[in-house]
């Protein structure tokens, strides 16, 4: 399930890494970090697991994730 939720990565020039945001999970701009594109994904996948884990043990519904439409994209 976890492989549905969304991951936005993206370079800080201030910060010198990549910073993860997990726009399901908003209460916090950035999520967590990495020096390569490829460690602040895999750091983005462990924050989105811990989170799932913490939900389920507060007994709190899990926030749904972004989708877009079921309906095909028309290619212009």
């Amino acid at each position: 399930m976890n492989d549905r939720y969304s991951m936005v990565i993206q370079w800080s020039d201030e910060d010198n890494c990549y910073l993860v945001h997990l726009p399901e999970f908003p209460w916090q701009q950035f999520h967590t970090h990495g020096k390569t594109y490829e460690e602040a994904a895999k750091h983005g996948q462990e924050v989105i697991e811990s989170l799932i884990e913490w939900y389920e043990e507060q007994g709190k519904p899990l926030p749904e994730p972004i989708t877009f439409p079921h309906k095909p994209l028309k290619v212009a």
